[in-house]
């Protein structure tokens, strides 16, 4: 069993095989995944005009990203069973959230807090795959793009995406531009599109 003193040191050392005894093994999330009705949220300031919460809310699973910004339940739901993080959370935040399970999807360790590494049914997704990712980006990807991917891995019966413009109304969460972030959106948007053409199970909402 791992201890604070021990994920301390490891990600300190960056040790990946203590943090990976953190994790639940990937398996368990898509045995979860199969069969079910998912909503993926992301976090465009789009999403605030249309009227999706009632939708997302009826999702036999609601997974959300980062820091969730939820400004509205007739817009955005209230759900989160599972928060998708590649970044530090406050726990303020975490409360208003109040998601059940954690997943890391960042390849940098270092930003990964014991909290939520010791939380019940933490998941700590593979370095390989963020980087085969970004490699046939040609950039890093984002935290939702790294979710549709291994979302479309599992026999899930339905992949709904809320609050996805690929940047085009920029994040409700800062007020950067697509050119103040290291991400391809453009490839994002083509790679997330052509997944929708070819497998029914996925839709893209409010594009």
């Amino acid at each position: 069993m791992v201890t604070k003193l021990g994920f301390l040191l490891a990600r300190t050392l960056r040790l990946e095989a203590p943090l990976r005894g953190l994790s639940v093994p990937k398996a368990e999330l898509m045995a979860e995944l199969k069969g079910r009705r998912v909503a993926l949220v992301g976090n465009a300031r789009s999403l605030v005009e249309r009227d999706e919460g009632g939708e997302i809310d009826r999702a036999d699973l609601v997974i959300r990203i980062n820091r969730a910004p939820m400004p509205a339940t007739r817009t955005h739901g209230a759900r989160t069973d599972w928060l998708a993080l590649a970044t530090t959370i406050p726990e303020r935040e975490l409360e208003r959230i109040r998601p059940r399970r954690i997943l890391w999807m960042s390849h940098k360790r270092k930003r990964l807090t014991w909290r939520d590494a010791a939380s019940h049914g933490f998941y700590l997704h593979e370095r390989s795959d963020w980087q085969r990712l970004g490699t046939a980006l040609g950039a890093p990807p984002t935290t939702g793009l790294m979710m549709v991917e291994f979302l479309a891995e599992s026999e899930l019966k339905e992949l709904h995406l809320h609050g996805f413009d690929f940047f085009a109304s920029k994040s409700l969460t800062g007020s950067r531009s697509a050119d103040q972030v290291p991400h391809d959106f453009e490839t994002e948007a083509r790679f997330v599109r052509a997944l929708a053409a070819r497998d029914p199970r996925v839709t893209l909402h409010g594009v």
